[in-house]
């Protein structure tokens, strides 16, 4: 509009700048009422949400309210309780290096492994290019600093940050390296125990597009891959550190610590798989982060999505509050203000919650992440700041003889007057970091102009043309700014700097007895106005996020409205024309510095990361579990089975009184029926051990089938949900019989993953005349229940003499935040309500295929039932952690424990019985239940089968927030689509994955 009124004015023709101008009048109402419909749709969804969760509240409440006093509701508890203890209660601060030392006394003893992810962006540990992109910029050396500093706590072993593997041709070679150590600050506080792999590493994992660099938004669909990459390396890693401090035994992750949505998704499915405590750091939140755009005005819904994949990511950071025991924020205002935007997380909710748990009154299965504030931290060591004269119109620094370093004469050249204070802005040029509104208020003050220059430090360039979109439109924006208001000779912006010149581009700003600023929209962390401060810098900092927060522990500055362009400049005009203010911020600032340092960090870290409770995969694996042989001898079969017998004892006697049934209810019948099989289990191998026949081990049948997943070298996984039974019976055939060959050998191995209960699977399988033991595996009830064959009649578990045997081990993997007996009661009122709203019987309980990690529905009106992003919304707010899942047609509603899904029981294969993923083969149809895309990613192969045979998948799962292709990569190698389930189709679409020999 702007440029169109320009050229309407240097119109000469009234007549046609008349018509240009009524013409610029109808477009000026059309936004006006786009704008307007925008806002009243805006509107109308944030009431609907708010309703939603007032009642998914209220019912919560109901219930949690039920057995306690008003004293005990937890509205009233004091502020400090409400996301954590005390600090100082729990452990004092660090104020010196003794309290330094006497605390590594206490933990030195310790061999912790921790694992910490971050995927996205260019990680290094030295000469980080930061603000070389938005991917690159304050995480990035956080998360590289906070493994360094962790590698050199007492009491912690190796800390492996995992991040992504880029060998492009547009970044540096260093950055496909698989590992790179980081080399220790301060080598005197290591001990003298160090062994061969301990220290803190960058691991990088291949995964996404192998010799290109691609931003954050693109690396959605390539996250399993990354998950099975990493899941290998810690696999291995954790073996290798058994056999140096783990007396034989894996040393297992403490803790897998997701930062941001990405790495957090991605630290979800590894907590998972391996039963390890996940914490998560957000960063910079998605819903923020889409409540901001959409107050601007300038994006749609639909725009903002499409541009940043905002809805994967929401759904992500979603999983993380689902999965994770520990949420770090950098402030208080990032708990209130930005989680509180979320259906996963209410502050009212964590009160009653915690107040329950205190008084060891049950929370009917709900569960609330614990969310610690820890501000960021930072390595002051090397850090000296001078002494400045106050009285000196020079402004130099007391003492310094030193040579001025090269990157200050790359500044002092901008300017007229370098002896003016600088005012110092170190920010990549983003649209939130507000930079143009920066230039504006300097540019608009005369006084300040005439008494400060301005340095802008944003990132490296080389030309503009070929930065992105975005960054580049802010730089050309403060060009124009300068040339506005001439400032030239008064402002800076060099186009390089290197990460290593950042200490000195602060000291030259103290030396010039400048100021820090930092006025972005909202800034999550702040680290740069900790670095500020270490060097004598005080801070003009913006008002929203972690600058609170630091503002109150170093009181050495001011807050400002980033959106007030008057407030910014007189803010920076009073501390650098008041000679007392400037120098009491700056001692205050040195005073307090300590508190951000990073040995203070660790030690908050840590204190609260020994807090949690410690899991991890509970079975005892045998030293060659991972080895796969064609003629395993029947005592190895033996002793993978006395593996299971033990550990099935373990985990019954771990019970406080008996074993538990469905829905956590206890019973000892089902305890003594559990054993007496085990023991017969164990009784039958035993016995066939006694036998020399030395027959082959893919011809062994019976109860040692079980652990034969060990031998397979190939594993066809089926997974075809989009037909119908007849149709699933008859490709199940034609996979046989196209791999007849290998099948025989041995060689391959066969897995049935389905939505369908085992009490379902039996008949399904003897009507098509397919052998029970034709499979080594049954992937069960949407992966609630992991089973192998059994054709021994006495080793059967169910009552129904079904030929199955379950993998108790695998439940322990999965029953983390499983809501039992209080999820299930929601369940029924809330079918309760679908019934009585419809007027007639809508959804059902399924008590036949219900079980002990699985509540099934039987859906009779799939129009009366909301879509799978709706109930786990309604699930979320309600804080019940679990998995919501759809059958293809609608007719089943499974509800199982959070972490579990068909996908993660195949990790669980590969840990328990080292099955490669790599080696795996699934095959689905063309679409599928609603945990279809977890089957499609990952570095297995994945066969399609197309044709006129899928039926149309129900909307109800369908109904996701974000596209598929946000989820999968349909053009990776390893998916390959066929056309019908014909035999010689199927062999040659298993001969290309390596399944069968060609």
């Amino acid at each position: 509009l702007y440029k169109t009124w320009v050229r309407t004015s240097a119109m000469r023709s009234p007549q046609e700048r008349n018509t240009r101008l009524e013409n610029m009048s109808w477009r000026i109402w059309n936004l006006a009422r786009k704008k307007k419909q925008i806002e009243g749709e805006e509107a109308s969804r944030s009431s609907k949400k708010r309703l939603e969760r007032e009642k998914a509240r209220r019912d919560a409440a109901a219930d949690l309210s039920e057995d306690l006093s008003d004293g005990e509701k937890g509205e009233h508890i004091n502020e400090s309780s409400i996301h954590a203890e005390s600090t100082r209660g729990h452990m004092p601060r660090i104020g010196s290096t003794d309290a330094i030392d006497v605390w590594a006394n206490q933990h030195k003893d310790k061999k912790l492994y921790i694992v910490l992810v971050s995927i996205h962006g260019l990680i290094r540990g030295e000469n980080m290019e930061l603000g070389r992109d938005s991917d690159t910029g304050g995480q990035v050396k956080y998360v590289v600093e906070l493994a360094r500093a962790l590698g050199e706590t007492p009491g912690v072993y190796r800390v492996d940050l995992l991040t992504r593997q880029i060998s492009a041709p547009d970044v540096d070679w260093s950055y496909g390296e698989p590992t790179e150590m980081l080399s220790p600050r301060n080598s005197e506080n290591l001990g003298d125990d160090m062994g061969e792999s301990s220290g803190a590493y960058i691991v990088r994992i291949p995964f996404g597009p192998r010799e290109k660099y691609i931003p954050k938004e693109q690396l959605w669909p390539h996250i399993q891959e990354f998950v099975d990459g990493a899941l290998v390396h810690i696999m291995q890693m954790s073996k290798v550190l058994g056999e140096q401090v783990g007396n034989g035994q894996p040393v297992w992750p403490v803790v897998i610590h997701g930062h941001y949505a990405d790495a957090g998704d991605s630290a979800a499915l590894l907590s998972g798989a391996l039963n390890v405590p996940m914490v998560f750091t957000g960063h910079s939140l998605g819903r923020d982060k889409l409540e901001q755009l959409l107050k601007q005005g300038r994006q749609t819904r639909d725009e903002v999505n499409a541009t940043y994949k905002i809805m994967r990511r929401i759904e992500a950071e979603e999983l993380c509050l689902d999965a994770s025991e520990i949420v770090i924020t950098s402030t208080r205002q990032e708990i209130d203000k930005q989680w509180g935007l979320y259906n996963g997380f209410d502050v009212i909710m964590e009160r009653k919650l915690r107040a329950r748990i205190k008084r060891g009154v049950s929370c009917y299965g709900r569960e609330m992440p614990r969310m610690v504030p820890i501000p960021p931290g930072m390595e002051f060591s090397h850090i000296v700041p001078h002494d400045v004269d106050l009285d000196s119109e020079e402004a130099n620094e007391v003492g310094s003889d030193s040579p001025d370093p090269p990157v200050w004469a790359d500044i002092m050249r901008f300017f007229s007057n370098p002896r003016k204070p600088m005012i110092l802005a170190l920010a990549r040029p983003d649209p939130k970091k507000n930079i143009t509104t920066l230039v504006k208020a300097f540019g608009e003050h005369h006084e300040l102009r005439n008494l400060a220059n301005l340095t802008l430090i944003m990132g490296n360039r080389d030309v503009i043309d070929e930065m992105s979109s975005t960054n580049g439109a802010v730089l050309t924006s403060v060009l124009k700014l300068i040339d506005k208001y001439d400032l030239y000779g008064q402002v800076a912006y060099p186009k390089h700097h290197k990460q290593s010149e950042v200490p000195d581009i602060y000291r030259l700003a103290a030396r010039t007895k400048g100021v820090f600023i930092n006025c972005a929209y909202i800034e999550p962390f702040g680290l740069t106005l900790i670095e500020a401060a270490a060097y004598g810098l005080p801070m003009v900092a913006t008002q929203n996020g972690g600058p609170v927060d630091i503002h109150r522990v170093l009181d050495n500055g001011i807050l400002v409205d980033p959106h007030n362009q008057n407030d910014i400049a007189e803010a920076l005009y009073r501390l650098v024309s008041d000679k007392q203010l400037w120098a009491k911020c700056r001692q205050n600032g040195l005073d307090n510095i300590h508190r951000f340092s990073w040995p203070e960090h660790c030690k908050n870290y840590l204190s609260r990361v020994g807090t949690l409770k410690s899991r991890h995969p509970r079975w005892q694996k045998s030293d060659d579990a991972t080895e796969v042989s064609e003629t395993d001898s029947r005592g190895d079969s033996l002793r993978d089975i006395h593996d299971i017998s033990l550990n099935l004892k373990i985990s019954l006697d771990s019970e406080k009184s008996g074993s538990m049934s469905k829905y956590g209810r206890s019973s000892t019948s089902d305890r003594r029926n559990l054993e007496d099989a085990v023991q017969k289990f164990s009784e039958a191998v035993s016995a066939g051990t006694k036998d020399e026949s030395g027959e082959k081990a893919g011809a062994t049948t019976g109860s040692n089938k079980w652990p034969s997943l060990r031998r397979r070298k190939h594993i066809v996984v089926i997974a075809v949900d989009s037909v119908q039974d007849a149709d699933l019976v008859q490709i199940i055939k034609n996979i046989f019989q196209a791999s007849n060959k290998e099948k025989s050998s041995g060689a391959l191995g066969f897995v049935l993953s389905t939505s369908r209960a085992a009490s379902e699977i039996h008949p399904l399988l003897t009507s098509g005349g397919i052998e029970i033991t034709d499979f080594d595996a049954f992937i069960c009830s949407s992966g609630s229940d992991l089973c192998y064959p059994s054709s021994n009649s006495e080793d059967m578990l169910s009552p129904a003499e079904l030929p199955f045997m379950i993998d108790l081990d695998y439940h322990s993997q999965i029953q983390y935040r499983w809501g039992g007996e209080g999820l299930r009661k929601t369940l029924i009122r809330w079918a309760a309500e679908k019934n009585s709203e419809s007027g007639k019987e809508a959804v059902v309980e399924d008590d036949e295929c219900s079980s002990t990690y699985c509540i099934s529905f039987k859906v009779k009106n799939t129009e009366a039932v909301p879509p799978v992003k709706d109930l786990r919304k309604t699930m979320r707010i309600q804080a019940l952690r679990c998995h919501v899942l759809y059958s293809h047609d609608g007719s089943k509603l499974n509800f199982i424990p959070v972490l579990a899904s068909r996908s993660q029981a195949l990790r669980y294969l590969y840990i328990r019985w080292g099955v490669e993923l790599s080696n795996m083969t699934v095959v689905v149809g063309e679409s599928g239940d609603t945990d279809y895309e977890g089957l499609l990613g990952g570095v297995q192969k994945t066969i399609i089968l197309k044709g006129s045979f899928n039926s149309a998948p129900n909307q109800l799962h369908a109904a996701r927030n974000y596209s598929l292709e946000d989820v999968v990569s349909f053009d990776k190698p390893g998916i390959a689509s066929v056309d019908g389930y014909a035999p010689d189709i199927l062999k040659s679409a298993l001969q290309q994955f390596g399944a069968l020999q060609g």
